[in-house]
């Protein structure tokens, strides 16, 4: 199902009206009805609200396919690639430069010019672990809702939500259970910030460390 029908389905099912679920989330029915209407979409804060309230993820509400989860398998159905680097989900410093981690070989000929990074920390810690060993295709064109791996000046590298907005504004957003967290907005004026890839795999990284 596409958002819309995500809403609307989620909404009926806690059995609420428009008018009850505006009101959770700070908005009136009229947006409600414009989001089931396929007009409009929420700001990212309020489809993390909405998510929370439906119990989904951000990607789940939005329609869209979240990264693999492929369990550890044999070695011989994996690959190995090197981690390039160190990164928060970051301070873009290029740590561990030899370790080596197993993909699955489906991901890693799916997606030929996979590279990998070791994600570390809580920014991201509703859709990976802490310690994560995260797949990268800097080919894919990233969608609203994809974790994407983003460098820039001030922060360096780091994993965040990319939500498309107009005028050629983009958000990047964390997706973690805990506060604080700060949206980075990017519009066409800002200092640029460099999508390095979306992310189409992970894996706890002890479980594929060699």
């Amino acid at each position: 199902m596409g958002f819309a029908q995500n809403v609307r389905a989620n909404r009926e099912r806690l059995g609420l009206s428009q008018e009850e679920l505006g009101k959770k989330v700070g908005l009136t029915n009229s947006a409600v009805s414009q989001w089931e209407s396929g007009r409009a979409k929420p700001r990212v804060g309020v489809l993390k609200s909405l998510s929370e309230l439906f119990g989904t993820s951000v990607s789940e509400l939005l329609g869209e396919d979240g990264p693999e989860r492929v369990e550890a398998r044999a070695s011989s159905a994996m690959v190995p690639l090197k981690v390039i680097g160190l990164t928060c989900m970051g301070d873009g410093e290029e740590q561990e430069a030899d370790a080596v981690v197993e993909v699955p070989e489906g991901v890693a000929s799916r997606h030929p010019g996979l590279f990998v990074v070791h994600g570390i920390g809580e920014c991201m810690d509703r859709r990976f672990p802490e310690d994560a060993a995260l797949g990268i295709d800097p080919a894919m064109e990233p969608r609203t809702g994809d974790a994407v791996l983003v460098r820039d000046e001030a922060h360096g590298s780091f994993v965040h939500v990319y939500m498309a907005g107009s005028g050629g504004t983009v958000m990047l957003s964390a997706d973690s259970w805990q506060d604080g967290y700060e949206d980075v907005v990017v519009g066409p004026r800002d200092p640029p910030v460099e999508v390095l890839g979306t992310v189409v795999w992970w894996q706890a990284y002890e479980d594929v460390r060699r």
